[in-house]
């Protein structure tokens, strides 16, 4: 199963990240709430784990808030590795614009 990771740098403490994370996956789930099923996450610590299913493709994986970064990676179904590129560039972009 095909990979995928983003890691983000920024200023803050971990526990600041994960407030604005958790601020963030709200915002996300009701912009995108017509094209997302099945959304699970839990946070043990600055790590969540999720899950969802979008389009037809079940995306799983990790997400760490540490102090300075933040890293997210998951499994990509094979059938959506094409997009690869586009979903690590969607989540720097919405990471770097929230970590700011």
């Amino acid at each position: 199963m095909p990979k995928f990771e983003v890691t983000v740098p920024h200023p803050m403490s971990a526990e600041d990240s994960r407030e604005k994370l958790v601020s963030l996956l709200s915002k996300l789930q009701e912009h995108y709430q017509n094209q997302l099923s099945g959304l699970t996450h839990e946070w043990q610590g600055n790590t969540m784990n999720f899950s969802f299913s979008t389009f037809g493709f079940k995306i799983a994986g990790v997400l760490e808030a540490a102090d300075q970064k933040v890293t997210v990676r998951g499994d990509l179904p094979f059938a959506a590795a094409m997009f690869k590129g586009k979903i690590e560039g969607d989540i720097r972009q919405q990471l770097e614009k929230l970590l700011k």
